[in-house]
């Protein structure tokens, strides 16, 4: 049965599932747990790779990951509220480095409050 297209839309009607999926992992104390990512508008969306070629030349050669089906990847995510997947991203931001917290600063120096003009100030104001 062929698809069919709506008006301009260039999407299939009817969505078929993305079939196994690379999926990106982390190491956790019980385990390993999906990594979760943020679209550009920030929301959160699960990731998948239909292939591991295309998940490593976008997330590295040590990137972990596991086999999933999309199904079990949504079903997988939904608790957390997760309901996007997103299927071979192309681009990812590089991870944020880590760093050391800074070197404190010097000691302000003290700083009187103001108040009322005395007569010491108003002396080294007219000399």
């Amino acid at each position: 049965m062929a698809q069919l297209l709506h008006g301009e839309d260039p999407e299939p009607a009817d969505r078929f599932p993305a079939g196994p999926l690379y999926v990106p992992v982390r190491p956790g104390r019980s385990g390993c747990a999906a990594r979760l990512f943020r679209t550009p508008l920030g929301d959160r969306t699960a990731v998948g790779f239909t292939s591991e070629r295309k998940l490593t030349a976008t997330l590295g050669g040590g990137q972990a990951w596991i086999r999933l089906a999309e199904s079990a990847l949504r079903a997988l995510t939904a608790p957390l509220g997760v309901t996007a997947v997103t299927v071979d991203p192309q681009f990812t931001a590089p991870a944020p480095a880590r760093t050391t917290p800074p070197a404190p600063a010097a000691p302000a120096l003290a700083v009187r409050p103001a108040g009322p003009v005395t007569h010491e100030m108003s002396a080294l104001r007219n000399a």
